[in-house]
């Protein structure tokens, strides 16, 4: 019984942080998982995937509804990021889980640094988006999201807000397409590591994070750009800096 109220507790944060951020909702399950639950990297990363596609989903519905998700955008990221998330994927289950806690420490860090010093912007860019630009970062963010077993939201939300020049909350909701499909597109390769996971934990975990998603939406509607944007760091770089010292000391 206390697993599952931890599950429930933990999946409200993600799906609040999700649905707020666009991103930070996967970067914040795994550690839970493995910390809180006892899972094995291997496997919180793939309960994560799960985990975060419903959710995901979710959130983007409600984004659609308030015209700030870009479709042609956000398809053209994730279509480039497919075949790297599912290499990605099948990459992942060989390497040694220190490795990936690692990795995935690295990243969140490096992510968090960018956008604390970068600005966001203050209105919609009106240049056309790049397609060869946005198909680079595609592919990047769908390798990291199989083999660390991350969305990519944590890294869409950076790509789309200083590279394509998004507002924060269309970068929000345009990362939450994107999270989606790349989550769906590693969990094809991670078909082998589903079959032992504790789905009485991912269950309501999964159903509180949707619940979270849903009040984090509403959240993003009411605070500024600047203030979701240094949250979303400051979020990341505390599970960096704590995920890097468990794995190195």
């Amino acid at each position: 019984m206390n697993a599952v109220l931890l599950a429930l507790a933990a999946g409200a944060v993600i799906g609040l942080t999700l649905g707020a951020l666009g991103g930070g909702g996967s970067v914040l399950a795994v550690p839970a998982l493995i910390y809180l639950l006892g899972f094995t990297p291997v496997a919180a990363t793939t309960a994560a995937l799960v985990i975060v596609s419903v959710t995901s989903a979710t959130a983007l519905s409600a984004h659609a509804r308030d015209g700030h998700v870009r479709w042609r955008t956000g398809l053209l990221f994730a279509a480039a990021g497919i075949g790297p998330a599912m290499l990605g994927g099948a990459l992942a289950s060989r390497l040694p889980a220190t490795v990936l806690t690692v990795g995935f420490a690295v990243v969140a860090g490096v992510a968090a640094l960018r956008m604390m010093r970068r600005r966001a912007p203050a209105e919609e860019a009106a240049a056309p988006v790049r397609p060869g630009r946005a198909a680079v970062a595609g592919a990047g963010l769908g390798a990291v999201t199989g083999v660390l077993g991350v969305g990519g939201g944590f890294l869409a939300v950076p790509a789309l807000v200083s590279v394509l020049g998004m507002r924060m909350r269309t970068a929000v909701g345009t990362s939450l397409l994107v999270i989606t499909i790349n989550s769906l597109a590693a969990l094809v390769t991670r078909t082998g590591t589903a079959s032992g996971l504790d789905w009485g934990l991912i269950g309501p975990f999964a159903g509180a994070a949707v619940l979270g998603a849903w009040d984090g939406r509403r959240l993003s509607a009411r605070l500024p750009a600047r203030t979701l944007q240094r949250a979303f760091a400051v979020v990341l770089l505390a599970v960096a800096g704590f995920m890097l010292a468990d794995a190195v000391l």
